[in-house]
């Protein structure tokens, strides 16, 4: 149910006219949402009506204002995960540190190796620009997938040979 709620929401914000009317409701408390957004008055009030069956927004009076609550409610609601490896080596998505255990740094390549499609070949450029995306020295994680069988190479074109799909 949790996820059903989270598309929800992300579904109403992913929209150009209801992005623009909530963050108008956010910024501008008070203000008339079609003055404050440019939309045409039709299209503000469409997007005031999405916003509010999708608990984003609440008629006030005359006006209307921004629920925030919702994005409270939905954090109350998401279940906490415990601490995970991947937690240790990663910060903000980019790896601080490889492991030196290998049983350890197989779980971080597996990680790291799941930008790569399975069935799709890749130029040595394109592998890097997605690795440097993770860690700075790229060559040597491109190394590691490759040594430890996640990524397979030959003529200098790469493809994902292994991990978890």
């Amino acid at each position: 149910m949790i996820e059903k709620d989270v598309s929800r929401v992300l579904g109403l914000l992913g929209q150009d006219d209801t992005l623009r009317v909530f963050a108008g409701l956010v910024l501008r408390p008070g203000d008339p949402p079609d003055k404050v957004t440019g939309l045409a008055p039709e299209a503000t009030e469409r997007a005031l009506t999405r916003l509010a069956r999708g608990g984003l927004a609440v008629q006030d009076g005359d006006g209307w204002r921004a629920d925030p609550e919702v994005f409270r409610d939905l954090l109350r609601a998401t279940p906490k995960e415990p601490v995970s490896l991947l937690d240790t080596f990663l910060v903000d998505g980019r790896l601080t540190s490889l492991p030196v255990k290998r049983s350890k740094k197989l779980i971080v390549l597996d990680y790291v190796a799941r930008v790569f499609e399975p069935g799709v070949r890749y130029s040595e450029k394109e592998v890097d620009v997605s690795l440097r995306a993770f860690h700075d020295d790229y060559a040597a994680l491109r190394r590691y997938l490759v040594d430890e069988g996640f990524l397979s190479r030959e003529n200098n074109v790469y493809w994902r040979s292994g991990g978890t799909v």
